[in-house]
């Protein structure tokens, strides 16, 4: 999940606590052993983590915290198309499955934050792909969605205006929706379309449709809506 910013859970700055929660519950009914939840923090991590209300329920849940130490993090080829290594912490590459449960929410550079730009949470070394957000995106999301079989994105609550941090509550806005599936091009299509824009005007879903990486069309896909 995002749990970047030291933010309480109806500032829609993080994934949601209770779809964290959930997601858990379903992981132990699903059979897993073992769950951990992480992510790599801009603000600190520990205050980011309590005030987000994430690791308390992950916890509860009966999830292991993790809590990302720098110094572990490793530099791998990828040979993407701008990304020729990228420094990524190990315990995201090694478990059996990841699960990317993204939040949806402006993002100042990237237009929006939805799950391709929530793999920056496995990374270090983060400036450089603010060079070329699009291309950046593509090139981790290729190395990392084979580990990815289920990509959730978070739009119960939804940050409009001044992310990827925010604060101000007037910024926003209930949706009460979640989406899952195994295409993440077409699950940030559909946050784009919920967050009030064209899926087409954010670059990182066109760079993903341009790079085979899934389609912005989630229409054509089998939907189920419950």
């Amino acid at each position: 999940p995002n749990i970047a910013w030291d933010r309480r859970p109806e500032q829609a700055a993080n994934t949601n606590p209770q779809v964290v929660a959930t997601l858990i519950r379903l992981c132990f009914e699903a059979g897993a052993k073992k769950v951990k939840v992480g992510d790599h923090t801009c603000d600190t991590a520990r205050r980011s983590y309590a005030t987000s209300g994430i690791a308390k329920v992950a916890k509860e849940a009966g999830a292991e915290v993790v809590y990302v130490d720098k110094r572990r993090f490793r530099e791998i080829s990828i040979k993407g198309e701008r990304l020729k290594t990228l420094w990524i912490y190990p315990e995201m590459i090694e478990c059996d499955v990841m699960i990317n449960a993204a939040i949806a929410k402006h993002h100042v550079l990237a237009g929006l934050t939805l799950c391709m730009k929530n793999y920056m949470g496995v990374v270090d070394k983060r400036r450089q792909y603010h060079q070329d957000i699009p291309t950046c995106l593509c090139d981790l999301t290729r190395y990392m969605k084979p580990r990815t079989p289920l990509f959730v994105l978070d739009c119960v609550r939804v940050l409009l205006r001044h992310g990827p941090k925010g604060g101000n509550l007037a910024d926003v806005a209930q949706r009460f929706t979640l989406a899952a599936g195994v295409d993440p091009v077409a699950i940030d299509a559909f946050g784009a379309e919920v967050m009030g824009r064209k899926p087409s005007a954010i670059g990182s879903i066109a760079a993903g449709e341009k790079a085979k990486l899934g389609t912005m069309n989630y229409r054509s896909l089998q939907i189920k809506e419950v």
